[in-house]
């Protein structure tokens, strides 16, 4: 039997396998507001067959936003416009959906991939940007805010306040974004984070918003539901974030009810020196899984379904998360069933596509009897 497409539990929330829809950027939202292309887009995904579908990063105040044209979760409209999405979705597809809540701090305000990726000032549609201390995250990119109390009041508000709204719409479950170099991951590195206040310094101390952030967004979010987090368990630069303080950090996680670590890496510093290899991040997510009996995602040039079986059925993960795999082949688990042996939830619709080589591959209720 296919370790992979055994059940998984979270909480009180059963997932049919282990293969996470990561979250992936669009950057197609109208002022924070999803359209069609995310129902096109998470509508196709949530027929994948997957065990769980996570959204891109949404973010909790407009100038948490990577881009102009990210999604949002922080006012009516743009609650409603995800809310028409998920209602859609719901329709069609069992699958487990979840949020992953966000804010870019210093790397906010820039435009599109496809249209530079620079910086965008106030005059060309950009912000202000806000980070722990005035430090850019690229020596040509403007200083950013360092939040003070107040403003740092004002976000724990504004996640909890996004994880009010996700329980309204219903969502299964949320991961708090803690990597990439966006804001949380920011609080946690010397690189990002020189505060000389309670907030910086000391590694209790660069978690401690994080943490705050963390407890704020459980105690919002319905019991049983799971919480998760996204980390950066390195930041590939000599004296900056790294698996150590990773492992301490998803201990205090742990505490705090944490369901699991999605367990990525760097973003933090543009002197970051990452050795590309196929499951390059794998041992990351080994390490925190052996060292917090914590269940974690591994996630990271996992493209075969072998290769995902194995992570799996050795241990060294309990789920793996694909993205770029996924958006190439939408239907990625279905063939990762047919390799392994295995069964996967297919809409009936679709029922009929199975080749006869696989001819139970999708999980069918018997045919009634005369």
């Amino acid at each position: 039997m296919s370790t992979l497409f055994t059940p998984m539990l979270l909480d009180a929330l059963t997932l049919a396998n282990r293969i996470i829809v990561a979250p992936m950027c669009q950057y197609s939202a109208e002022a924070g507001e999803a359209n069609d292309w995310h129902l096109m887009h998470l509508g196709q995904l949530a027929m994948s067959g997957a065990g769980l579908l996570l959204s891109e990063a949404v973010a909790v105040t407009p100038e948490g936003r990577i881009s102009p044209h990210d999604l949002g979760l922080y006012s009516d409209k743009t609650e409603q416009a995800l809310g028409r999405v998920i209602r859609a979705i719901r329709l069609y597809s069992a699958m487990p959906l979840g949020l992953q809540l966000a804010h870019a701090g210093r790397k906010a305000s820039t435009a599109r991939p496809w249209d530079g990726g620079h910086h965008l000032p106030p005059e060309h549609g950009g912000w202000t940007i806000l980070a722990p201390s005035p430090v850019p995250y690229q020596d040509s990119d403007p200083c950013p805010q360092a939040l003070d109390s107040a403003g740092l009041q004002r976000l724990l508000q504004a996640f909890a306040d996004a994880a009010a709204r996700a329980a309204r719409l219903g969502v299964d479950m949320l991961e708090l974004h803690a990597a990439h170099g966006y804001l949380l991951h920011q609080f946690l590195s010397p690189l990002a984070n020189f505060r000389t206040d309670a907030y910086g310094g000391s590694l209790e101390n660069r978690m401690r918003f994080p943490l705050q952030v963390f407890e704020a967004v459980r105690a919002t979010f319905p019991p049983g539901k799971p919480v998760g987090v996204r980390i950066s368990a390195t930041d590939w630069v000599e004296g900056g974030w790294d698996v150590a303080q990773s492992t301490v950090f998803s201990q205090e996680l742990k505490r705090l009810g944490c369901a699991y670590i999605h367990a990525s890496s760097a973003g933090l510093s543009p002197r970051q020196q990452i050795p590309v290899t196929p499951g390059y991040q794998v041992g990351f997510a080994a390490q925190i899984r052996a060292a917090c009996h914590l269940p974690t995602i591994a996630v990271g040039l996992i493209t075969e379904a072998e290769q995902a079986e194995t992570i799996v059925a050795s241990g060294q993960a309990d789920m793996v998360a694909l993205a770029r795999a996924m958006l190439y082949d939408p239907r990625w688990p279905w063939h990762a069933a047919a390799a392994l042996g295995a069964h996967v939830d297919a809409p009936p619709q679709y029922w009929r596509s199975q080749p006869h080589a696989y001819k139970t591959l999708f999980n069918e209720p018997p045919v009634p009897q005369g």
